[in-house]
């Protein structure tokens, strides 16, 4: 089946199969299962077996609409954010308690914070629209998420043309990477109910 798809893939002209990679990469940001970045290693790969795409240009059309989608989300969290996590739903899926402390992160720790979360599965979607919700200005969040991004795909592309023997090795190199940066992202998610439950614990405290 996959041999059967990049096949097909292959046999597109060079402006389609950028476009294609670009459409899954700007979508990651809104849909986050989109599986964009095994777009970004099948568009890598390729270009090592000669598809008439390189892979500056694979880069190029994965970081840009990237970009350009996070940035859209940040406005929708500035936007409307703020008030959906104020009706019945919302405080629902984040507490008020929970959405305080993770403001106090992103105010105290923003550059980082942003920058780190990027590279996490799971968090790299909502890093730009819960930045838009704390207020955090978008000349300070764009830049940290297109470095993040930018340093993400680069080695997403430089990793998958240098093993692109086969897909199954470009596909088992790409996993290996992403099974780290799922291991960092659980690392942060205890830290995260960590901070929310010691938040909640101090204020049981002081209210005795």
């Amino acid at each position: 089946m996959i041999e059967q798809f990049i096949t097909w893939l292959a046999g597109l002209p060079p402006a389609e199969i950028y476009g294609f990679i670009a459409f899954l990469a700007g979508l990651e940001n809104i849909v986050p299962p989109v599986p964009a970045d095994t777009a970004v290693a099948l568009g890598a790969f390729l270009s090592s077996r000669g598809a008439g795409v390189t892979p500056l240009g694979v880069y190029v059309a994965t970081l840009v609409p990237n970009i350009v989608s996070a940035a859209g989300m940040y406005l929708l969290g500035q936007t409307a954010g703020r008030s959906f996590f104020a009706t019945r739903l919302g405080r629902k899926l984040v507490s008020p308690r929970a959405m305080r402390v993770i403001t106090r992160l992103y105010e105290r720790h923003h550059y980082w914070g942003i920058f780190v979360s990027r590279f996490l599965p799971g968090y790299r979607a909502v890093v730009a629209p819960f930045a838009g919700i704390v207020g955090i200005p978008l000349w300070k969040a764009l830049p940290m998420v297109a470095l993040a991004s930018g340093l993400y795909y680069g080695i997403l592309v430089i990793l998958a043309y240098h093993v692109g023997r086969n897909w199954e090795a470009v596909r088992d190199a790409v996993g290996h990477f992403s099974a780290w940066l799922g291991i960092a992202a659980l690392a942060v998610t205890v830290a995260i109910v960590y901070l929310v439950w010691r938040h909640r614990h101090h204020l049981r405290a002081d209210g005795d």
